[in-house]
């Protein structure tokens, strides 16, 4: 990251592309368990993009908006078992996301699945988690499938509820095993 920045300082950074560099620090902090410095970061790269810049973003980069950046921070939330503040967000970011976002929309909804097994109600986790499985039946991502998985291991405490029963066997349904085997 020290690197980036630093190549990104010699040139004509953007907000976007300033803010895109904090929300990548920030998902390190977050897997390195650093929630506190991962949300840092992303207020900052907020607080970056409301300032804007005299810079334009590079064409590549068009896909990186303030919605995404929530996807972020709702992940970031949820990590940091802030569970109400990342229901918001992740919520805001399901309505927010641009039609063409449905390999995004797949990893909200399975944080979305993930806030709600943290919060105790398995019946709206296997809502989520199923929905992220019809998103994934279309475009198949891997990152929305590992979500997928996280949740249902999340959910082994509710194993015997018949919501959870009907996870698993949409999970390891066919359809679904040969699209997670094209990883």
């Amino acid at each position: 990251m020290a690197a980036a920045r630093t190549y990104a300082r010699r040139g004509t950074a953007s907000a976007e592309f300033w803010a895109w560099l904090d929300a990548v620090e920030a998902e390190c902090e977050t897997r390195c368990g650093d929630t506190r410095a991962a949300l840092n970061l992303i207020i900052h790269a907020e607080d970056t993009l409301a300032a804007g810049s005299e810079h334009t973003t590079p064409e590549w980069m068009d896909w990186f908006i303030a919605v995404r950046l929530a996807a972020f921070k709702g992940n970031t939330q949820l990590k940091a078992g802030h569970i109400p503040q990342a229901r918001t967000t992740l919520l805001h970011v399901l309505d927010g996301l641009p039609p063409e976002s449905d390999k995004q929309r797949s990893v909200v909804l399975g944080d979305l699945a993930a806030v709600e097994a943290a919060d105790g109600n398995p019946q709206q986790a296997c809502h989520y988690a199923l929905r992220a499985l019809d998103q994934l039946a279309i475009t198949p991502y891997a990152t929305g499938m590992d979500r997928v998985r996280d949740v249902r291991r999340s959910l082994a405490p509710w194993q015997n509820e018949q919501c959870v029963r009907d996870l698993d066997d949409r999970l390891y349904d066919w359809g679904t095993t040969v699209n997670a085997l094209q990883r």
